[in-house]
């Protein structure tokens, strides 16, 4: 075999390894072409499985931030309210505090009226009679204003003491045994206002 034939073989050879090295490079590329098409699809799922729990954080984070700001500014009106109707009641309260009298007033003053007709009276009178029996009527005018206002007197002489209706100024011994410990003099009478004291009566108590 001469010299010429061995480096044809030689060449031969060199050409056929390197097609080999050739098609085993371009099989790995396709391979690997096919593997990243493969993977690329569940890589991006992966990706915006990942998004979402950021994407419901920010969802959840408005819907609170709402919630918070409508109960913000629900809270801000009932206080508003609450302050409005706090000074309105307080008004009412003091203008009630001055005025509570009045009806009790309007009605005392035609009593006062009497009296002063009365007492412009007396010194032209020519009979005693005449004045008492004036007077009387006024008594008995202002009497019956008490009453339909639910004052009544309290009645205390010769009845036991007690001590929820009456107040002992003193003692003094009893001119009857049948009055002792009860109510002898009335010094200061009292009275009720729809049942309940509102003044006791001062009196003298037998011994």
């Amino acid at each position: 075999m001469t010299k010429k034939t061995k480096d044809t073989i030689e060449e031969k050879k060199k050409t056929k390894a390197t097609q080999q090295n050739k098609k085993q490079k371009e099989k790995s590329t396709h391979l690997s072409a096919e593997q990243a098409g493969k993977a690329g699809p569940a890589g991006s799922a992966k990706t915006k499985k990942a998004k979402k729990p950021a994407d419901s954080t920010v969802g959840a984070d408005k819907i609170a931030k709402k919630k918070i700001a409508e109960l913000n500014d629900k809270y801000l009106r009932l206080a508003a309210e609450y302050d409005n109707y706090r000074r309105r009641t307080l008004k009412e309260r003091m203008e009630l505090t001055k005025t509570a009298g009045e009806d009790i007033l309007v009605n005392i003053l035609p009593v006062m009226d009497d009296f002063e007709r009365a007492l412009g009276s007396i010194d032209q009178a020519k009979e005693i009679g005449a004045v008492k029996e004036g007077i009387q009527l006024i008594y008995n005018k202002f009497a019956d204003f008490l009453k339909q206002r639910g004052v009544k007197e309290i009645e205390a002489k010769e009845k036991e003491f007690d001590t929820d209706l009456h107040e002992a100024i003193t003692k003094i011994p009893a001119p009857d045994k049948k009055l002792k410990g009860k109510v002898i003099d009335v010094i200061e009478k009292g009275y009720y206002l729809n049942e309940k004291v509102i003044r006791f009566s001062k009196v003298v108590i037998g011994e």
